[in-house]
């Protein structure tokens, strides 16, 4: 890290969801200073220093917008997390065009526009770090989520070739697979009934006892994770390769 750029800057898409948050709050904990994008408002407590953007991560003239913001108060970035998401709970056959389209725009095409729009500023800051937010559901998936799985999984494709056409300019391209997590998305999918019937606290006791763990993941475990990619000192030696963090559920048989 050169001396003039001693100030790390990290930017964070989906900055207002229940992981986006977290990640933004371990950032700024560590001395970044956090510049979020997301859909919708953040609302209070945005890490102070910091600048929030709204924004619409799969528009491509929104990201002419956010880059023109961000280079308003740096000249380079230290790490990108592509962490925007939606998600759609349907049956493959009842998905419309538009819903899948919206799922691959949001959670993939977003992340190809994000990489091309911050690779100057990694670069210019002599390398630095990107972190893509796939999901285990990239690698083992179940029914009514084949858009958001199939979107995830391309990530993982992106991720590598990403990791390997950036080799060069010192950028590192990782992916963490979040199993489930606490958060608001993971709440809107119960009703897949992937988790049982019952309340949404009965439902979430269900899904925890299928992880080895037997737990849900809380969004600081997420944000942990991404951190220790995002940080030169921890993950030097690592670039494109996925990272699970699902509390053993995809360690385990399910015919066992």
């Amino acid at each position: 890290m050169n001396e003039k750029n001693a100030q790390k800057y990290v930017l964070i898409t989906g900055v207002a969801g229940g992981i986006g948050r977290a990640v933004a709050r371990n950032f700024a904990e560590h001395g970044w200073r956090v510049i979020g994008i997301n859909r919708s408002s953040y609302g209070e407590g945005f890490p102070q220093n910091g600048l929030f953007i709204q924004g619409d991560v799969s528009r491509e003239e929104d990201w002419s917008d956010i880059f023109r913001r961000v280079a308003a108060i740096t000249d380079h970035l230290d790490a990108l997390v592509n962490n925007a998401a939606v998600q759609i709970t349907k049956p493959i056959l009842e998905t419309s065009l538009e819903e899948w389209d919206m799922v691959m725009d949001a959670n993939l095409r977003a992340v190809f526009m994000s990489a091309k729009f911050a690779h100057p500023l990694l670069k210019a800051g002599g390398g630095g770090a990107i972190v893509n937010v796939s999901s285990v559901h990239a690698v083992a998936t179940s029914k009514n989520i084949a858009a958001y799985a199939a979107s995830k999984g391309g990530m993982l494709a992106l991720t590598r070739a990403m990791a390997i056409e950036f080799a060069s300019d010192n950028i590192r391209v990782n992916a963490i697979l979040p199993g489930a997590v606490d958060t608001p998305m993971l709440r809107a999918g119960m009703n897949r009934d992937h988790a049982g019937n019952g309340t949404i606290h009965q439902r979430l006791e269900n899904l925890a006892h299928k992880t080895v763990s037997g737990k849900i993941g809380t969004p600081h475990e997420i944000a942990q994770a991404i951190y220790f990619l995002a940080d030169e000192t921890q993950s030097s030696f690592m670039t494109g390769q996925p990272l699970i963090v699902d509390g053993g559920a995809t360690a385990r048989l399910s015919t066992e």
